[in-house]
């Protein structure tokens, strides 16, 4: 079978007769496949608390700093250049901070500066790392809950207004002792 029938039986264009209709379609701006190097996630607070924010979550989270850019000019009423960006790794991902360049604001959010979004982190002590991120300042939003199968779960929200939840390490459970626990 041709490229182009392949695609278009994968496509559901197969005859009913057995016979394949082809199609010729030139690729365009639409249809040409697009691949993409990372998916990083940005926080983008309030200038000019980047930098605080990275102290932050450094403190909370032992997140390690993997690189800084600065905005090159800094306005008369400000100490330090604005952070553009500083990439932190947490685990084996990696998240940018930056501070808001301009007075518009990027998304949607509550009013206190933060979006709808939830940052989800899995720890073998969950207690021990609440305790770490609200003595560097995060606050707790209830206690922590346990949860069926025995694990636990805390939210909480960091300086900033993000809201991080932290729960015990998911349990692999194969199907066999899935069906025993039904």
């Amino acid at each position: 079978m041709a490229a182009a029938e392949a695609q278009e039986v994968q496509n559901g264009a197969a005859a009913d007769n057995g016979t394949t209709t082809v199609t010729t379609v030139t690729p365009t701006a639409e249809t040409t496949a697009v691949t993409f190097s990372s998916f990083k996630t940005q926080l983008v607070v309030e200038a000019p608390k980047a930098a605080d924010a990275v102290a932050f979550y450094k403190a909370a989270f032992g997140v390690e700093e993997v690189n800084r850019l600065m905005h090159p000019k800094r306005k008369a009423e400000q100490e330090q250049p604005l952070v553009l960006s500083a990439d932190l790794k947490l685990a084996s991902a990696i998240f940018s901070v930056s501070d808001s360049i301009d007075e518009t604001p990027l998304v949607k959010n509550d009013g206190n500066g933060a979006a709808n979004v939830v940052f989800a982190l899995e720890a073998e002590d969950v207690q021990a790392a609440v305790n770490k991120a609200v003595g560097a300042g995060a606050v707790a939003e209830g206690e922590i809950s346990e949860v069926e199968g025995g694990g636990r779960v805390a939210k909480l929200k960091d300086p900033y207004g993000y809201l991080w939840v932290i729960s015990s390490v998911a349990k692999v459970v194969s199907e066999a002792a899935a069906d025993a626990q039904a």
